[in-house]
């Protein structure tokens, strides 16, 4: 880490390619755009007399435009510079990334028509190594002076940008599907959250059934209450589920069949256990689970108790 900060602080005070002066000067045409695209009224850029009137000898540019009258596109730039030398030195440790942070400009007078500006860009800073909400990553300051043909600087901009190894991307894993929750078994998914496992049982003929449903399938009796069951079982089949893989869900995957120790069976996973080492008959518990705020479902785990 030392070592690249000494690289990096080699940078500053470099000059960032010669200086560049402007393919135009200072114009009514390009003040007039400038002001109708951002609705800029000030009568000193728009009006002599108003100009003359407020001290300067004629219209003059907004103090904004300075950036305008130099800049290039990309087309504009010939080979390679020491911004472009210290950008692939941090490309090369990871900070991949960038955002500009802020700009900061300061003005030394007014530009006026005919005044043309010749741009010097100076490498001013480098910083250490900075965590942000980004990432951790270097800042890199810019100084820009502009100058008029007499050599005078008019005004400097400072442009800041972080150079930043971007965050792995790491995504909310998703919730486990809902079940089917209906009027018949409703209380049962109800009970879970409290962590008990009901069992419906017939009202008339006493017998237990799974899953709940509105009608006894021996007697036809549409009355039912509920037995708290141990929740002690074992296995009676199972099967290990390695693909397709639904991200809720951990791999290898035990589906298994569950013989409660009242009699009735149900589906769940086996946790707690190599899914090698899972085998029918296996005696297993009951675990209530919560997956998260809405749903908690009984896990079936290698046990007696």
């Amino acid at each position: 880490m030392s070592e690249l900060i000494d690289a990096l602080r080699a940078f500053e005070g470099r000059v960032i390619g010669p200086p560049t002066r402007a393919l135009d000067a200072v114009n009514e045409p390009m003040i007039r755009h400038w002001c109708d695209a951002i609705d800029d009224r000030n009568p000193i850029y728009l009006d002599n007399d108003a100009a003359k009137a407020n001290g300067h000898r004629g219209i003059v540019a907004p103090p904004t435009m300075l950036q305008a009258w130099s800049m290039r596109g990309l087309g504009g730039r010939t080979g390679a510079t020491a911004q472009d030398d210290l950008l692939r030195l941090l490309d090369s440790h990871g900070f991949t990334s960038v955002v500009a942070t802020n700009c900061d400009q300061e003005y030394m007078r007014y530009l006026e028509p005919g005044d043309r500006v010749t741009t010097t860009v100076t490498i001013e800073a480098v910083s250490d190594e900075k965590k942000t909400g980004l990432g951790v990553g270097h800042f890199v300051t810019t100084l820009q002076e502009y100058r008029d043909d007499a050599g005078e600087v008019v005004g400097t901009m400072r442009f800041r940008i972080l150079k930043f190894a971007p965050q792995p991307k790491v995504e909310p894993r998703p919730q486990r599907p809902r079940p089917s929750i209906t009027r018949d078994n409703a209380f049962w998914f109800e009970a879970a959250k409290q962590h008990q496992l009901l069992i419906q049982r017939c009202a008339r003929c006493r017998q237990l059934r799974h899953p709940p449903g509105p009608m006894c399938p021996h007697c036809h009796s549409l009355e039912w209450d509920t037995v708290d069951a141990s929740g002690r079982g074992a296995i009676y089949s199972f099967v290990v589920n390695h693909h397709p893989q639904v991200p809720a869900f951990d791999y290898p995957l035990v589906v298994a069949v569950i013989e409660l120790e009242e009699g009735t069976r149900l589906v769940s996973n086996v946790i707690g256990i190599e899914a090698h080492d899972v085998e029918i008959g296996m005696p297993v518990v009951a675990e209530f689970v919560a997956f998260d705020d809405e749903l908690t479902l009984p896990q079936f785990r290698p046990g007696l108790n």
